[in-house]
C-alpha cells in the first residue's frame, strides 16, 4: 500500500498481531469459532504483507496475482460457508476487497490510481466505516461468558473476538483510503 513508512508499519504490526491472535483462536473449542478465526487469520496476514511500505520493500509483480488468486479463494470459499450463517458474508466482502486491492495493486505498482474515488472504493469504504461504527457499539457491552465453570480460554473471549475484528475493520479502512 502507499502512503508514509511509518504508519505502514503500524498498520503491519496491527494486522500481524491480530492474524496471530486469530491463529490462537483456532484451538477453540467451539467448531463455528475456529472456522471463522481461521479466515480471520488469513486476511489478517494477507493484510500485513498487503500493507509493508514499499520505500522498504517493493514485492515483484507475481505477488498481486497470486493475492488476488488467495483471495478471490477465500471469497469463494466465504460465499460457500455463508449458508450456514451471514458473519461469513462480512468474510465475502473482506476477501472481496482485498482480491480488488490486489487487483488494483498489480496495474499501478508504483503508484496510487490517482483518479479520485472509484465506485467500488467508496462502497468498501463505506461498508467498512459503518462495520468498525457497529463492531465498536457491539464491543462497549460485551458481558462476562456464562460457561459451565472455569474461566473461558484466549479462543473462547467474546469481547477479544470482536476487537480484533475491529482492528481489520480499521485496517481496512485505512488500506482502502491508502489505496
Amino acid at each position: 500500500m502507499h502512503g508514509p513508512a511509518s504508519s505502514g508499519w503500524l498498520l503491519v504490526a496491527l494486522c500481524a498481531v491480530t492474524g496471530a491472535y486469530c491463529l490462537a483462536r483456532m484451538r477453540s473449542g467451539a467448531a463455528e469459532q475456529r472456522g471463522a478465526a481461521g479466515g480471520e487469520a488469513l486476511m489478517g496476514f494477507g493484510m500485513a504483507a498487503m500493507a509493508v511500505p514499499t520505500a522498504v520493500f517493493t514485492p515483484p509483480a507475481w505477488t498481486w496475482p497470486v493475492y488476488a488468486v488467495v483471495f478471490g479463494a477465500a471469497g469463494v470459499h466465504a460465499l460457500w460457508a455463508a449458508r450456514a450463517g451471514a458473519h461469513h458474508l462480512h468474510h465475502l466482502v473482506g476477501a472481496v476487497a482485498m482480491t480488488y486491492m490486489s487487483v488494483v495493486m498489480a496495474g499501478s505498482p508504483g503508484h496510487g490510481h490517482g483518479q479520485g474515488v472509484p465506485l467500488l472504493t467508496g462502497a468498501l469504504l463505506l461498508y467498512f466505516a459503518g462495520y468498525v461504527l457497529l463492531t465498536g457499539v457491539r464491543l462497549v457491552p460485551v458481558a462476562a461468558v456464562a460457561g459451565g465453570g472455569g474461566p473461558a480460554g484466549w479462543g473462547d473471549r467474546p469481547e477479544l473476538a470482536r476487537a480484533c475484528r475491529l482492528s481489520m475493520g480499521i485496517a481496512m479502512v485505512a488500506m482502502l483510503l491508502a489505496l
